[in-house]
């Protein structure tokens, strides 16, 4: 492994700024060949801008939908980094290194939780009104 100083990696300028976009690009794709909860939070975001569309949201409604969707997802990002961080440091079973992962997970579940409530908010009279006219 290459060490390099942490002057050299702050470095500014434009070839950076384009390597940071690249950086993070590998993370989601790391993150969705590795995290099976990843997909499933992404086959949920899909299903609801699918839903979305159909109903025809307006924009205040696509922008808690939005919001919703991206916590949830980018939250989901944090704790696969919290794993790995914690599975560098560690592979034995440490107390420690539970209570973070388990924390991590905790993070991501109240996240998921908000954004089911607030995007079920948003759709709840749609629905409503669809089943009502059958």
């Amino acid at each position: 492994m290459v060490k390099i100083s942490r002057d050299e990696l702050k470095k500014k300028g434009f070839k950076r700024f384009l390597n940071s976009f690249k950086n993070s690009f590998d993370g989601l794709v790391h993150a969705y060949k590795n995290e099976q909860s990843l997909w499933i939070h992404g086959v949920c975001s899909i299903f609801c801008i699918i839903l979305g569309l159909a109903f025809q949201l307006r924009f205040s409604e696509w922008a808690i939908v939005l919001i919703g969707l991206g916590v949830t997802l980018g939250m989901e990002l944090v704790n696969t980094a919290i794993e790995a961080v914690v599975d560098l440091v560690t592979l034995e079973i440490h107390p420690l290194a539970k209570v973070a992962k388990d924390c991590g997970s905790a993070a991501e579940f109240v996240c998921a939780m908000i954004a089911v409530v607030a995007i079920s908010i948003v759709f709840a009279p749609y629905i409503y009104n669809l089943i009502c006219s059958l």
